[in-house]
């Protein structure tokens, strides 16, 4: 039998901080210590944001915090054709609908989801007619799965989780993907969402565990019933807490976390930092 394949799967977005280096590190430990395959993906599926500087940035760092990876380099980029055919696939089956609203028209008419903490979003199948022409017409749309009937057709959806979500789960959690709305899972402006490609890229990597931050955990209802629709293997999932600062926030790009590079000028060693890190 072939051996544990996990991932790490960043976005060339901006340089690498300690969240990503707990994050890269809990997996890749986790990896080597089973003798498993550890894969290398780029999401890099934000056409305006990521840039080459950033992707060379973080090949930079992880060759500084000494972690190696087997195999070549996925990239997003180069999936177009893969990405497609998962959405041919959904859409033959009859799950996607072309949703015309706007962002504002979407925000107003959000709702709260049966069992969901947040609004969220359902919307209205157009006849295919009507649909078709004002898509040939130009008009903006996004292609949204629509989660109700998807979620009627694969049935009870759960997944194994062997680290901690929010509240400290383990064990096996029952996901409802109803509470995520009806997902945009492709638009012209971003091409595929991140839902529909995460799912892609796990499997065909192999990938048979997932590690990555609890921010994630909600994510994974909605990941797991695009991998029954679309006949997709099942990964184990490891949800890890995640890193704070000095003022309490999360180290995260938008919080403008210091940088690796940042840490590695001012001579930092990556021995400092991973007894700094506290790994789990």
């Amino acid at each position: 039998m072939p051996g544990p394949v996990y991932r790490f799967a960043p976005s060339p977005t901006g340089r690498l901080h300690r969240g990503h280096a707990f994050s890269a590190l809990t997996s890749w430990r986790a990896c080597r210590a089973t003798a498993g395959a550890f894969r290398l993906r780029i999401e890099d599926i934000d056409r305006v944001r990521c840039r080459p500087e950033f992707e060379a940035g973080v090949i930079e760092d992880l060759g500084w915090l000494g972690l190696d990876w087997d195999g070549p380099i996925l990239r997003q980029s180069d999936r177009e054709v893969a990405y497609t055919a998962a959405l041919e696939q959904l859409a033959g089956a009859g799950l996607l609908y072309r949703c015309f609203r706007t962002r504002r028209e979407v925000a107003e008419a959000m709702t709260r989801a049966p069992h969901g903490d947040e609004p969220v979003f359902f919307g209205l199948r157009l006849p295919e007619a009507e649909a078709a022409e004002r898509a040939a017409a130009g008009e903006a749309f996004a292609w949204r799965l629509d989660v109700r009937e998807a979620a009627r057709r694969a049935g009870p959806l759960g997944f194994l989780e062997t680290g901690f979500g929010p509240g400290g789960q383990t064990g096996w959690q029952a996901v409802l993907p109803e509470s995520a709305g009806d997902v945009v899972l492709a638009r012209k402006d971003i091409g595929v969402a991140y839902h529909l490609a995460v799912v892609v890229d796990d499997a065909d990597q192999g990938v048979t565990t997932v590690v990555r931050g609890c921010d994630l955990f909600a994510a994974t209802g909605i990941q797991r019933l695009l991998q029954v629709l679309l006949g997709l293997p099942e990964p184990v999932y490891r949800h890890h807490r995640l890193l704070v600062g000095p003022d309490g926030r999360r180290y995260a790009k938008r919080n403008r976390a210091e940088t690796l590079q940042a840490l590695r000028e001012r001579g930092v060693t990556p021995t400092q930092l991973i007894s700094e890190l506290d790994l789990d």
